[in-house]
């Protein structure tokens, strides 16, 4: 591996980017070489075609290769909310005496509170939403607090063991030694939504091209994560069936579209490609597209209702993903529909600052951390 570099792929449901990045100033990014590769994608937990995913992330991370001299040995591999299952554990550890916790007593309440015997995938990583003094007080850190008990609300991040396998043989092939697997969800939440909004619950929807995850963050990690098989392409999906139209115009007139707009009766929306020329009411398309929206708010909704463990209907709608801004208005319109906020999350980076942007940097970010603290523990002889 490059000296402080690190390689990421990210995985989303019509793309596949490899990218070798390092840390910058003032909280940016220096990306010394990215390639994308597009294919079949993924939906409903599997692959649509997988020597097409396999085809994808090998021709990228060779092109990776020959950018950096063959210098590349391990990568980061992201885990797509399809692919992912949370789950939650809730443990408790007592002391005979009210005390300091320790780093030590952390580390032990963690370590109890990882499931064993995890089916049909790979626990790829922990992390803690809260823990809970005998007080009841809810902190993030309680290192250095007094307790005769302490409580961890704990979450895992297991990956589709087939995902894995995919993944590591099409890597293999291009001479990759090492494989470390980072959950989106779990990296997403940390990198675009802020501590504080976490604390209370922060919602967050990856609107992906075919693929779209729900989730719910708290504290450190993600308490339930939700993916669904609905993104833009299925917008234009519906909309070509609706119009009679291919695909591919369906798909360049909805970057036509703005459900904001005032438009009169002599109104149209025009596309040409193969010679032809599609020309439709603006008022007939933004009524198919706003129908469209209303199957993925009714999922959304779904997905509010099933996470119980605490009211998230009036929280803010926190937005990324390559689908974010694929329609205009379609932000306001969600939000009206569902009755909440909607806010775009986005790197807060000079050119990235764009949703579309918000998976990739998330996954760079975790990695660049987690090598970070390899290093140290390294230097101190820890690892």
């Amino acid at each position: 591996m490059l000296n402080k570099s690190v390689a990421v792929i990210d995985v989303r449901s019509s793309q596949i980017t490899a990218v070798v990045a390092e840390r910058g100033v003032n909280g940016t990014f220096i990306i010394k070489s990215s390639f994308t590769s597009e294919y079949d994608g993924y939906a409903e937990g599997q692959m649509i075609d997988e020597n097409s995913f396999s085809s994808a992330l090998t021709s990228v991370v060779r092109r990776t290769l020959s950018a950096c001299g063959d210098k590349v040995r391990s990568v980061y591999a992201g885990v797509p909310g399809e692919f992912t299952r949370v789950l939650a554990t809730d443990n408790v550890v007592s002391f005979p005496s009210r005390r300091k916790v320790g780093k030590s007593d952390v580390k032990a309440l963690e370590g109890a509170s990882v499931p064993s015997g995890v089916k049909d995938g790979r626990l790829v990583r922990s992390a803690c939403l809260y823990y809970v003094l005998s007080d009841m007080r809810r902190v993030v850190d309680p290192v250095g607090m007094l307790t005769d008990s302490l409580r961890g609300r704990m979450c895992h991040y297991v990956c589709d063991g087939r995902y894995c396998d995919l993944t590591e043989a099409a890597l293999s092939a291009c001479g990759i030694e090492k494989v470390s697997f980072i959950p989106a969800v779990h990296a997403e939440a940390m990198y675009l939504l802020p501590p504080e909004k976490r604390d209370e619950y922060a919602v967050l929807f990856d609107f992906g091209f075919i693929s779209s995850t729900f989730s719910v963050a708290c504290g450190n990690g993600v308490a339930y994560s939700q993916s669904f098989s609905l993104g833009a392409g299925h917008l234009a999906l519906y909309l070509g069936e609706a119009l009679e139209i291919p695909f591919n115009a369906a798909l360049a007139i909805l970057g036509k579209v703005n459900l904001n707009s005032k438009d009169g009766a002599g109104s149209y929306i025009e596309h040409m490609a193969d010679g032809k020329l599609y020309k439709f009411a603006a008022s007939e398309v933004k009524e198919k597209l706003r129908e469209a929206l209303d199957g993925i708010c009714e999922t959304l909704e779904e997905c509010t209702r099933s996470f119980t463990e605490k009211p998230t209907d009036g929280k803010t709608l926190y937005v990324t993903g390559e689908s974010a801004l694929a329609v205009r208005g379609a932000a306001d319109h969600i939000s009206g529909r569902m009755v909440r906020e909607v806010t775009m999350a986005a790197p807060q980076i000079p050119y990235y600052d764009k949703p579309s942007f918000g998976p990739l940097f998330s996954l760079i970010d975790m990695a660049l951390g987690d090598r970070e603290n390899n290093s140290i523990l390294r230097f101190f002889g820890m690892i």
